[in-house]
């Protein structure tokens, strides 16, 4: 899940932030360090790769639920099955944006180059004019002066959600909707529009496409759209909660990782890995006799590709006494990426435009101390809403963890730094069926492993409250700039 805003620290900010925050934190993490295994953790995934992809609401989710329940049951910890339902979007086959008229040409989906299915997208089958809506497409008169009806609307990105844009698209009698990219992202773009709002297609594509569709003002361009998409609405899923029976339960631990898969992938890396290691992690706890000074609560969230559904409806079904018992939350999202760089969300915002609540700072420096003393470098990443920490921010928990990169570029100085491929993705199989068992960086999932373990003991047996005197930037702050309703963009 992700698109990162990435900035460089080197190991002198590392050990210079490091010394400043949170000092009340020392804690010995070696024995469980030494007990959680990579291979273990692969083995896990093994398990998740039999099961196949894994969306919420499906049998194979259902089995893989199964199966870390069991685990955690049978490791000593009290588990339970929390039950939701959400509207399930799945596409049934390859989308289609050509133009007919008067330059044919077809465009590629799911490719950079060309054009992406948004999610929640309605049904259909278009040939017809493409018509330029006035301004973003953002207020109703932007399609007032034109004929839509029955034609396909062409939007600029950008200002607004893409659901008002559909919507007001629909509203003047388009029959399909392409939102394109604009000249500073250009790519085409993996988007949401957060539900079923409309019932004609649409469609993110790229800034070439977009102009070329335009047209030059000349000739009317024709093109053709097709989507074929199913909504099953109220679908039954759950998360899997298991929490340790001892610990202070005014001071929770929340360690999360997301269980479920877009349809077309295995989820290996997305995000089996996270899910397979902090299993790895609680079970080794439990078989080592580690009994927690405040208790910790390990969580495995359905529906995260959906829009973070599974977080969102446990955080929402807290009351205000749980809520203020949970002292924080760690995510781990995607931790073996092939192409990896080794991400910590900047807690603090000092090297990003985010900030996560009061206590977030604690959480990334204990983070940033433990790579500087393995002499590992790392670089900083916002907290911009793709994965479940979100819903915990909102609410005010302070929140930090882990990620290893998926739909970013690798840079030149980033394949110095950390090896691999330049001007690749950081995860080039991300929500593809390659996402597999054979594209996993094994190295860095171990260093992860690692670094999460030595995070979860610290707060599990720390007497400092995580907040301490960190006035932080605020709750919720993060809200102002997201664009991303779980993986997928919304405006």
């Amino acid at each position: 899940m992700h698109r990162k805003t990435i900035f460089i620290l080197s190991f002198l900010t590392i050990f210079v932030v490091s010394i400043f925050s949170w000092a009340a934190v020392s804690i010995d993490t070696e024995a469980l360090r030494e007990a959680v295994e990579a291979s273990n953790i692969v083995e896990h995934l093994v398990e998740f790769y039999g099961i196949g992809p894994r969306p919420s609401g499906t049998d194979p989710y259902d089995e893989a639920a199964e199966y870390v329940a069991e685990r955690m049951a049978t490791a000593g910890y009290e588990v339970t099955i929390q039950e939701f339902t959400y509207d399930l979007w799945e596409e049934l086959s390859d989308p289609v944006l050509e133009q007919i008229s008067p330059n044919p040409d077809v465009y590629p989906p799911y490719n950079v180059d060309g054009f992406a299915t948004m999610e929640y997208s309605g049904s259909a089958d278009v040939t017809a004019d493409v018509v330029l809506a006035d301004n973003f497409g953002c207020d109703a008169a932007d399609f007032a002066g034109k004929d839509f009806s029955d034609k396909i609307a062409l939007i600029q990105r950008g200002v607004c959600y893409f659901s008002e844009k559909a919507i007001n698209a629909e509203n003047a009698g388009a029959a399909g909707a392409i939102v394109y990219n604009d000249a500073d992202r250009q790519d085409a773009f993996l988007g949401t529009l957060g539900g079923a709002v409309v019932n004609i297609p649409v469609v993110g594509s790229s800034y070439a496409v977009g102009q070329a569709l335009a047209g030059d003002g000349q000739v009317v361009v024709e093109a053709r759209m097709m989507v074929e998409a199913e909504i099953y609405l109220n679908v039954p899923t759950s998360n899997v909660i298991a929490e340790t029976p001892g610990g202070r339960d005014d001071r929770v631990v929340v360690v999360g990782a997301h269980l479920d898969t877009v349809a077309a992938a295995p989820g290996i890396n997305d995000n089996g890995s996270g899910a397979a290691m902090i299993l790895e992690i609680a079970e080794k706890m439990a078989a080592i006799g580690i009994e927690p000074r405040n208790k910790v609560r390990f969580a495995w969230w359905g529906a995260e590709e959906s829009g973070l559904i599974g977080s969102q409806f446990y955080v929402d079904n807290l009351t205000k006494r749980e809520l203020k018992n949970i002292a924080l939350n760690l995510n781990f999202d995607m931790v073996a990426s092939p192409n990896y760089v080794r991400f910590v969300y900047d807690g603090d915002g000092s090297d990003t435009p985010l900030a996560g609540p009061n206590g977030s700072k604690n959480i990334e420096a204990v983070f940033l101390d433990y790579f500087a003393g393995q002499g590992l470098p790392i670089e900083a990443t916002a907290f911009d809403g793709r994965s479940d920490y979100g819903p915990f921010i909102d609410a005010g928990i302070p929140a930090g963890g882990l990620f290893t990169g998926a739909d970013e570029i690798k840079t030149e100085e980033q394949a110095a730094i950390y090896g691999g491929t330049a001007d690749e993705l950081l995860d080039p199989n991300y929500h593809t069926a390659d996402d597999d068992l054979g594209h996993i960086n094994q190295e860095v999932l171990d260093q992860m492993a690692d670094a999460a373990a030595h995070a979860v003991m610290t707060f599990a047996m720390t007497t400092s409250a995580v907040n301490g005197t960190d006035k932080g930037k605020g709750i919720g702050k993060w809200r102002n700039a997201m664009q991303y309703k779980g993986p997928k963009l919304q405006k």
